[in-house]
Order: C-alpha cells, then sequence, then structure tokens
C-alpha cells in the first residue's frame, strides 16, 4: 500500500512541476490546495508537497545535470512533462538517499508512459541511467585520490 500512495505522490508533484514550469512562483500557494483536491491521504500529501518543494528548489541543479545527461537536447525541446518528470527524479536521486535510484527510474518510466508521448519512456530512462552513472562517477574517488 505505501508503494502506491508514494506513486501517487510522485504523479502529483509531476504535475505541480509542470505548473510551476508553466507559471512560475505564483503557482505555490495554490499547490497545498491541488493536493488536496487530488488526495485526502496524509503521507501521499506530504510527499507531494515534500518532493514538489524540494525538486522545485533544486530547479537549476537539475537542469544542469539533465543537460549534461541529455547530449544534444535542450531543456526547451522537452516536453513540460518530460522536463518535470526528469527534474523530479534527479531531485530523488541527488537528495533523497532512501530512495534507490533504480526506483526512482521505474517510477519515472511509468510516469512517462502514463502521462508522456509514446517515445518518452525511453528518453527518460535513457536520461536518468546517464545521471545516475554520472553521479556515481563523480563519486567515486579517482586512482590518484586514492593513493594520496
Amino acid at each position: 500500500m505505501t508503494q502506491d500512495r508514494r506513486t501517487e505522490a510522485r504523479e502529483l508533484a509531476t504535475q505541480a512541476l509542470c505548473q510551476l514550469d508553466v507559471q512560475g512562483d505564483d503557482v505555490k500557494g495554490m499547490l497545498r490546495q491541488f493536493f488536496r483536491e487530488q488526495t485526502d491521504d496524509d503521507l501521499t500529501l506530504k510527499l507531494a508537497e515534500q518532493w514538489t518543494d524540494g525538486a522545485w528548489q533544486c530547479v537549476n541543479e537539475s537542469d544542469a545535470i539533465i543537460l549534461r545527461a541529455a547530449t544534444r537536447w535542450k531543456l526547451a525541446r522537452l516536453s513540460q512533462v518530460d522536463r518535470a518528470i526528469l527534474r523530479l527524479s534527479v531531485y530523488q536521486i541527488r537528495h533523497c538517499p532512501d530512495i534507490p535510484d533504480k526506483v526512482v527510474l521505474n517510477e519515472a518510466i511509468e510516469i512517462a508512459k502514463k502521462y508522456s508521448s509514446e517515445q518518452a519512456p525511453r528518453f527518460v530512462n535513457g536520461v536518468l541511467d546517464a545521471v545516475v552513472k554520472t553521479l556515481k562517477q563523480s563519486e567515486t574517488p579517482s586512482v590518484s585520490e586514492e593513493v594520496l
């Protein structure tokens, strides 16, 4: 049951990130009401708010990571839905250590299947796979650092 609530929270956070992408910070005050209209489950509401706030606060960092991973793509060329999925996922990979990377990727692919184009799941998977590999490499000390 918890997984379903977390999935619902991710979907709500993705929708909220789309709204923030379009309307900017002006919509922030209305997000709690939006979430309440979608769910009466306290855990789902809490997670949706937490993940939306965190992802939006880290949007510039996430966008830079996405751009490095999505070679030959500009953020403006991505659909709003795909941008939101990737931003939420990168935020969770970077800042939610309690969520395994594999779970983040699988959930992102499922959200892309449900809300985006036919090609989106493959694209989202490829970008997030590159993000995880890049972040893992940057966390692994180089051979010269290990010798020191």
